[in-house]
Parts: C-alpha cells; structure tokens; sequence
C-alpha cells in the first residue's frame, strides 16, 4: 500500500462468553477469532488484525482500506464473534453469545449488539494511536477523558503550547436517546459541552475533530445495548481509538486523562457507580463484584496499514497510585451495598429487576390525598431541537 493512502483502523467488540462467570475471555475463544482474522488477513479483505480481550470482552482490532461501516469488515467481524461464540457454547462458557442479538448478519453489526469504534485517515509518516478498551461499564465513561485530553489545559499542555492545536477541537456528541448530535466547539463552548457530557448515559463523546483542519482525532462506540434489546444483557463495555502526536496531543497526554478513577456506572450486573480503573492486559479480569470497572490501553504506530506493536500503556508503575486509589474508592462504594449513590438511579435501573418489583407491589401502595404529584422534568435545550451537519 502506497504510503499517504486512506486507511480504516476498526475496533470491534462483543461478549461472546466467558470463563467462571463476567470473568475473562477463554484463550480458545480467541484462537477461534484469531483463526478468522488471519485466513481473511491471507485473502487480502484486511492489511493487518490484533485480537485481545478487555475482562469478558473480546476485542479485534483490524485495519484495512474498505472505509467505515463496511459490510465486508463488519460481516468479518462477525463471522469471527460467531465461530468464538460456537467455541464458548462447546466449552459451557457463561452467557456464550451473549452481545449477538440476533442470528444473521444484516450487512453492519451496529445494533446487532457489538461495540464500534472504526475512523478513516490518511496515514501520516508515523502514526502512532492509542486504542482504549472497557470493560464492566458504558461509553460514557469515556466522556471526562476525552474532554480533558482535546480541552483541559491543565491536562493537555499542547493546547496551549502547541500552535497546531491552539485553535481546539470540535465534540461530536451524540444523544443515544434521541439519535440526534451534535457538533460543539472548544474551547468557545465548553461550557456547553459540559452541560451536556455530564450526562454520560445519554449524552456521548463519539467523535472529536481539529478544528484546524477537520482531521479526525478520535472516536467513541456509542452502543447501548439495554437500548437495543429492550432489556439488561450487559453492559455497554465501550472501545475508543485516539490518534496522538504531531498536532494532536502527545501520547502522555492522552494517557495522563486517565490517571484520575473516575466514577462510571457498570460494575456487577451493570447497576452499580465504580472508579475506571486502568490496568495493564495481565490484570484484564473483573473479580471484585464483577469489577471494578476497567480499561486497558494497547499503544501501536501503524505503517502502510501494518499494526506496529502493540504496548501495554498501563503496565507502568506510574499508574500504580491511580490503582491504588480505585481500590480505595471502590471500598468505599461497595460499602453503600444496595443504596445510591453506588447503586445507579432509577431511570438507569428500568432495564433491571426494579420494575417487577414495583409491579408486584403496585397494589400494596396507597395514596396520600395530600401528596403532589411531582412533574417528571424534561431536558430543554435549543442545542438539542435540531441535527447539526
């Protein structure tokens, strides 16, 4: 491939079944993954693949020349989630198969139950891009930290510092509600954009632009798979992709987003707030109450479409008080057992067993003559009336 060619790097995830419960993803599922990547790597279909696993999730990692939301790469993906699937069912793996939702591929898995991360840039001649990947939590989870990597000063020195980057960023931010977005600019509208982010389970960074020229410097899945089904079936586990260095932050910015464990919600049975916690691939399980929620962070160059690496961001005894510090705050969490705020509040709870049980005990409330009905409130905001290009 000619050097300054368009390129697709794709991320894509599902939960195909895992070992001793919303664990960690067996070995013989990704060999089974693996398999299909490398005969359709052998074909041409794609230049170069990586698959790895965030706890429970299986993760692949492809780049290719087919473009974004390409039914080929999309229909491969699935093929490789099916054969790992069929091999889970075999091993009498927990919940195999369990982010397909459907039987057969319609022609793109979004809203099929895998998460989607995928952008298309001319590849620089060195491209190095970090891709981030969650497990036991939503996609809003990566809301703070792409916020202070393309806008806090105080994280990313570049913004400031670098003439390249000064002028900011554009959030695309998507309402997974409405199915609306929008495009907000940093930093003239910050404030804006925090309004509306704070709400990570229904306002999502998906994608963030320079504003300098438009180049792509990061994307988010958005994928909610309650929304999706109808129903709990798991948690969201969300996968990003950040491109870094010459004009978009340095790489130890990108990473220094993460060294605060923030609060996302997840954890065991996707009802519970817990601190993101960055670890490196050997500690990609999810123990403690099916946590902590987790992120892994796998750093590669890519060059003439070939995936140089990758390396193991988090592996680093830098990241050892953040760690600590998550253990501490999901102590203090879990000491809340079934009470907010570390269970999750109840417009997030409707996909659980909350309903059944208000419906049971529907005819056991009374009313109170004297009691005034409080008015649900609606979010109004002239930011959200209409789509913007």
């Amino acid at each position: 491939m000619a050097e300054g060619k368009l390129i697709t790097l794709s991320v894509i995830k599902a939960d195909i079944g895992s070992l001793a419960g919303h664990h960690i993803v067996h070995p013989d599922t990704i060999a089974a993954a693996t398999k299909v990547l490398a005969e359709a790597k052998r074909k041409g279909l794609i230049i170069d693949f990586y698959v790895t696993n965030a706890g429970d999730d299986l993760e692949l990692i492809m780049t290719h020349t087919k473009g974004v939301d390409s039914p080929d790469i999309h229909g491969l993906a699935w093929d490789a989630f099916k054969e790992a699937a069929k091999v889970a069912k075999e091993l009498g793996l927990y919940a195999a198969g369990q982010d397909l939702l459907v039987d057969a591929f319609s022609g793109n898995v979004r809203g099929l139950g895998p998460g989607v991360a995928e952008m298309e840039f001319v590849e620089r001649p060195a491209e190095p891009v970090a891709i981030f990947m969650a497990d036991k939590t939503e996609p809003g989870a990566f809301n703070l930290p792409m916020y202070k990597i393309f806008a806090d000063p105080f994280n990313t020195a570049g913004l400031v510092i670098d003439p390249r980057m000064h002028e900011g960023f554009i959030f695309e931010i998507y309402d997974v509600f409405e199915g609306k977005y929008v495009k907000l600019s940093a930093p003239e509208e910050i404030y804006d954009i925090l309004a509306i982010i704070g709400t990570p389970g229904r306002f999502i960074v998906r994608r963030v632009y320079r504003k300098a020229d438009g180049e792509i410097g990061a994307v988010v899945s958005v994928e909610r798979l309650n929304l999706i089904a109808g129903k709990y079936v798991g948690k969201d586990d969300p996968v990003a992709i950040v491109r870094a260095q010459s004009g978009f932050p340095a790489m130890g910015e990108i990473l220094e987003a993460f060294a605060f464990p923030h609060l996302v919600a997840g954890w065991m049975r996707g009802s519970h707030h817990g601190p993101l916690m960055p670890v490196p691939l050997r500690y990609s399980k999810c123990t403690r109450f099916d946590g902590p929620p987790r992120v892994i962070g796998l750093g590669f160059n890519i060059k003439n479409g070939r995936l140089v690496g990758p390396s193991d961001l988090f592996d680093d005894v830098a990241f050892d008080e953040t760690r600590r510090l998550a253990q501490t705050v999901a102590e203090y969490m879990r000491r809340h057992g079934p009470f907010m705020p570390h269970r999750l509040g109840p417009e997030e709870m409707e996909y659980t067993t909350l309903p059944q049980v208000l419906e049971k005990l529907k005819d056991r409330f009374k009313i109170e003559e004297k009691a005034v009905k409080a008015k649900k409130p609606q979010i109004r905001s002239e930011l959200l009336e209409e789509t913007h290009d």
